[in-house]
């Protein structure tokens, strides 16, 4: 049993006595004991040796007690074992050499026995949950198909990513077939992470705001929705969808146990597409962890007292960003742990 499971009660809309917390990008990159490591050992490498990925995972735990852990891991990884190159390149981001552009390019994807190919992510989990001694649960994630697609085409990241999207409009049956490889991926891989012992599972659909509300439904949403079928009777599933509030009434119908929201979508407009029913996640600008601590914590608790107590777990709009002092970070999970209603 895990002993602080307010993260578990949270998601399946129970009362609880304050929301649970934790943020997204917590293992890693504005950590001093992560930056050590990281001096050390390559992106990949990190990502791909089960003992380093594990200790970067309960770094934030240990330091800060957050009510939940999240896999220190990449969402490209499952490119990489779909046969295609990604490397991550320093102070530029990933980048792909050889990216997809054609339909002969999509059937050299293969769709692969993730217990093989992603083996080091699975150990991870079993080192990582032996660390975490049923203190906290841990959370597996993917990227969505979309976003995943997004960087295929694109071949690194963008502000645009024109490319992605013009190989979807312009050979459709080339991006649906490669859109479904990644999802029979991903469904394989988290089930997987849920066998392994992740106590949820997250799909991060980062670029699904890039798209109009009907190019939305028909490249991304309808590939999240068999991700959630697949998995929401296994394991609680959280989808967080960056810049797409559009969604959020199809997305609270979908059989997900909580939903994302970033920092350009109000706790009251959050709860009011979502019918007020389902548990939610966020929003706080990742950027506004730079504002000092006393500022932080009063923030805080009017975002708690805007979304709720309950069906609400506390967390960033987006990833932590690497330049925000350790303090500041600090002072977000206290204000939440510190957390009583104003009455």
């Amino acid at each position: 049993m895990i002993k602080n499971d307010l993260f578990l009660r949270a998601l399946k809309g129970e009362t609880v006595e304050r929301p649970p917390v934790w943020m997204m990008r917590q293992a890693g990159r504005y950590l001093p004991e992560f930056m050590e490591i990281k001096e050390k050992y390559d992106f990949f490498t990190r990502c791909q040796t089960p003992e380093l990925a594990s200790e970067i995972t309960v770094q934030p735990i240990q330091r800060f007690g957050m009510d939940a852990a999240i896999l220190f891991s990449d969402i490209l990884v499952i490119p990489q074992a779909m046969n295609i190159e990604v490397q991550m390149k320093p102070n530029f981001g990933p980048y792909l050499p050889n990216p997809i552009r054609s339909q002969k390019d999509v059937n050299n994807v293969i769709v692969p026995d993730v217990e093989e190919t992603l083996d080091y992510v699975m150990q991870a989990i079993t080192a990582t949950k032996e660390k975490l001694n049923d203190e906290v649960p841990l959370i597996g994630f993917a990227g969505s198909p979309w976003t995943i697609l997004c960087y295929c085409v694109q071949g690194q990241g963008s502000k645009t990513f024109d490319k992605a999207k013009e190989f979807c409009f312009t050979q459709p049956v080339a991006a649906h077939e490669l859109l479904q490889k990644i999802t029979d991926t991903t469904i394989a891989y988290l089930k997987a992470k849920v066998k392994a012992g992740v106590n949820a599972v997250q799909v991060f659909d980062s670029w699904g705001g890039m798209l109009s509300p009907t190019d939305y439904q028909e490249f991304s949403w309808k590939y999240i929705q068999q991700i959630v079928d697949a998995l929401k009777e296994e394991t609680p599933v959280i989808v967080f969808g960056k810049g797409c509030w559009f969604a959020l009434k199809e997305m609270s119908q979908s059989g997900a146990s909580a939903l994302g929201v970033d920092w350009t979508c109000s706790a009251q407009n959050a709860r009011y597409l979502t019918g007020g029913k389902i548990t939610l996640q966020g929003n706080f600008d990742p950027a506004r962890l730079l504002s000092p601590p006393s500022e932080i914590k009063k923030m805080v608790t009017q975002m708690i007292n805007e979304f709720g107590k309950d069906r609400y777990v506390v967390n960033l709009g987006h990833g932590i960003l690497p330049n925000v002092p350790v303090e500041n970070a600090k002072a977000f999970i206290d204000a939440v742990k510190e957390y009583k209603l104003a009455h």
